[in-house]
């Protein structure tokens, strides 16, 4: 199972490896260049790995009465899925869709409607407003843990029901409690778009 598994992750990571730079090539050139959000969220994501894993693991040892070994196993191979593959493909599929549909195009940010669509449409890879990315970088980034959040919740979720298989919870169990321990992650995970911008305010 754990083969499999591994087969899987990897399989979903060479497709990445082929539509990233597809993306990045074609919008970077509609775009101008601009601020890809991958670049600050991969980081932010690595660093914050094994501190998620660690919460994750204690969350559902306790909500699931696994093992200690069995919960940070799972906790440790489905966060790895979900920051190696859903993360960074879920930005790709985010900012093609961004492409496709004009958000290469600067549209300005002299109306409200304009700075809405600035850090939700065109969040994917942020337009070069270059006197606004201290708040657009803020915005932005709260608005990208939604889809991301979705994402590992799944993918976590359809990871750990293959690795609890043998424990008999139920699926409906197992969803509950990784979609819990993935809201509280990811609530921590909202501190780094804020302290982005308070740092970036301080030393304005």
């Amino acid at each position: 199972m754990e083969n499999r598994t591994l087969r899987i992750v990897l399989n979903k990571f060479i497709i990445y490896l082929f539509l990233l730079p597809l993306a990045i090539i074609s919008f970077g050139a509609s775009a101008n260049a601009g601020l890809p959000m991958i670049m600050l969220a991969v980081p932010v994501y690595s660093i914050s790995l094994l501190p998620i894993i660690a919460i994750e693991a204690i969350y559902l040892q306790k909500s699931l009465d696994l093992t200690k070994r069995l919960s940070v196993k799972t906790a440790f191979v489905s966060n790895l899925v979900s920051t190696i593959v859903g993360v960074p493909l879920t930005w790709v599929i985010l900012v093609l869709i961004q492409m496709l549909t004009g958000g290469g195009a600067a549209y300005g940010v002299d109306t409200f409607v304009g700075k809405m669509l600035a850090v939700t449409w065109q969040a994917p890879w942020l337009i070069p407003y270059e006197s606004d990315l201290h708040w657009m970088i803020l915005f932005a980034g709260l608005f990208l843990l939604i889809p991301f959040y979705f994402v590992s919740w799944w993918s976590e979720f359809l990871v750990s029901v293959k690795m609890l298989a043998d424990t008999g919870l139920s699926k409906i169990d197992i969803k509950v409690k990784v979609r819990n321990a993935n809201l509280i992650t990811y609530s921590l995970l909202a501190f780094w778009p804020i302290g982005w911008y308070v740092v970036g305010y301080v030393l304005k």
